[in-house]
């Protein structure tokens, strides 16, 4: 028997308000995203089209202060595609992506100044390296902010108690913690 954990969007679990974001947060959802910030950090780097900040960067900031409420790409990942492919959910922690969309903050203001300051290379660049760790996540689902989140964890730079699931199997798979104790 397969258990899995409810949906955030669908049931809101995970969720408190407004100002939160999805603890867990389905895997199919953020891989989506990270699609769609590959396409639009492309067309800042490759193509040059600066305006493409402004969504870029609103939609970091929406996501990490709200989860995918009030990104219009983090919306149409967790209602249209995620929702349509229930059977590939995959629920993973949420502290470690919403870190992860923190570092997009960083890279996608940091290139948005540069563009305003009117050094367009640097800019691209940043904006590139945004892409390419993108990238990772969304064609083989490695996610780059999470593994420094692990590594900040284990540093203890972030307390255990962030995420506690991040260290104990047991909480995301239901059957695990009662499987252990039958044996």
């Amino acid at each position: 028997m397969t258990t899995t954990a409810p949906s955030p969007t669908s049931s809101g679990a995970g969720r408190t308000g407004l100002f939160s974001f999805p603890n867990p947060v389905n895997d199919v959802a953020a891989r989506t995203v990270a699609t769609g910030v590959v396409v639009m950090a492309l067309a800042v780097a490759v193509l040059g089209w600066g305006w493409v900040l402004v969504p870029l960067t609103y939609g970091f900031v929406a996501r990490v202060l709200t989860g995918p409420t009030l990104s219009p790409l983090g919306t149409f990942a967790t209602r249209v595609v995620a929702s349509r492919l229930p059977q590939h959910a995959k629920y993973v922690p949420g502290p470690p992506k919403r870190f992860a969309q923190a570092i997009g903050v960083v890279f996608s203001v940091t290139s948005s100044v540069l563009w305003l300051a009117g050094a367009t290379g640097a800019s691209r660049i940043v904006v590139a390296l945004l892409a390419g760790a993108a990238f990772l996540e969304a064609a083989f689902g490695f996610c780059l902010g999470c593994r420094i989140f692990a590594v900040l964890m284990r540093a203890g730079v972030i307390p255990e108690s962030v995420c506690e699931e991040c260290n104990d199997l047991s909480l995301r798979i239901p059957g695990l913690a009662a499987g252990s104790s039958e044996r």
